[in-house]
């Protein structure tokens, strides 16, 4: 999905006052978000993704009973307009800071100490979408790479799933970073709640500990988030099979950007030589 099919279905779904064409595209990624106003509008790259739109918002009203600072729904339900899911969001006051790794750990704890929900939460199914990134990337990567990226997928998958945590299991963010939090006037915001889960706490922390060793994080932000949680995840045995799952599952979703876009096959390109000559300390870079 590029922004121009984003927005035809932005002005399909008629959630804007205004015109569709005037709406800020935040960004593109899984979601087009859009904001125009005092609404961000999310529209989700297809349909597979409705059910995930619909757990989102009921995240989010969760989240405000417990009185967790996090991103509010605009609409109930999401709509689903010509294939793509989209659903309605209060739109957040401007940053006054960027969000710092000592932010997010604060949020982690009070997410880490909630019960479950009444609803049922997914497991974190770090792996889950390997094969549909790998699907949308087609022909456009080497057959060879999609193939040892998939076992890779079903070697971590089994491994994640014999692991003993340190932390008792329960609800968690699912993808932790600063880029998630959101610093307005009244302090740290969580957001991007879509990736909500019940499962090891440890998956939230790996997120960072990865950002430090793969993406470049400094060794003293990284040290400010550990201290502001009060534990190192890179302390547990079981560490570097979460992150093995998620470097892959972070390969596979770059490839899905790659028929469109010559710079993510290059990263895409990148991240496997990587993998496949176990070299650790290759740098990778957002995308």
């Amino acid at each position: 999905m590029d922004e121009a099919r984003a927005r035809e279905v932005l002005a399909a779904a008629g959630v804007l006052p205004g015109p569709a064409g005037d709406a800020r595209l935040l960004a593109l990624g899984e979601n087009a978000v859009f904001a125009a106003g005092d609404l961000v509008v999310k529209v989700a790259r297809d349909a597979e993704l409705l059910d995930r739109a619909r757990r989102e918002l009921d995240i989010a009203l969760w989240l405000a009973g417990e009185g967790v600072p996090a991103v509010r729904a605009a609409g109930p339900e999401p709509l689903l307009v010509a294939g793509h899911p989209v659903t309605v969001w209060h739109r957040l006051p401007d940053p006054v800071r960027p969000a710092e790794p000592e932010d997010l750990a604060a949020l982690l704890r009070r997410v880490h100490a909630l019960p479950a929900p009444s609803f049922a939460l997914p497991p974190r199914e770090l792996l889950g979408g390997v094969e549909r990134w790998l699907r949308l990337a087609g022909e456009a990567i080497d057959p060879g790479d999609a193939a040892y990226l998939r076992e890779r997928r079903d070697g971590f998958a089994e491994a994640a799933a014999a692991l003993t945590p340190q932390l008792p299991p329960g609800p968690i963010h699912g993808d932790a970073l600063p880029r998630n939090v959101h610093i307005g006037p009244g302090g740290p915001v969580l957001v991007d709640l879509e990736t909500f889960s019940a499962d090891l706490r440890e998956h939230d922390l790996v997120v960072m500990a990865l950002s430090h060793d793969r993406y470049g994080l400094p060794s003293a932000a990284y040290d400010s988030f550990t201290a502001a949680y009060g534990w190192d995840v890179r302390e547990w045995e079981g560490c570097s099979v979460l992150r093995g799952a998620r470097e892959t599952a972070s390969c596979a979703w770059v490839a899905q950007h790659a028929p469109s876009n010559p710079g993510a096959l290059a990263e895409f390109e990148r991240r496997v030589a990587s993998l496949r000559d176990g070299d650790e300390t290759v740098r990778w870079f957002p995308f």
